[in-house]
């Protein structure tokens, strides 16, 4: 199991990836896609999955996705 602040701090580098991996590197963020985000990160990287919080990593996750993507907020 990792740290909820080693997931945090590998997260930039996460979407980074997903991003040039997907081709999203020029993309809108209101038209970037968490579902897909996070479709990616289970299929390629589940132990960044299996982090102990009190709520769901996929909802950290979420929150951390669109602040990294700089999604305005009434976007969210």
């Amino acid at each position: 199991m990792m740290k909820k602040s080693e997931v945090k701090q590998a997260f930039p580098a996460l979407v980074a990836a997903w991003k040039c991996e997907r081709g999203f590197e020029r993309t809108a963020a209101q038209e970037l896609s968490f579902s897909d985000f996070l479709g990616w990160v289970r299929d390629n990287h589940p132990r960044y999955l299996n982090f102990r919080i009190s709520t769901s990593p996929e909802y950290d996750m979420q929150q951390w996705f669109e602040d990294e993507i700089g999604l305005p907020s009434f976007y969210r």
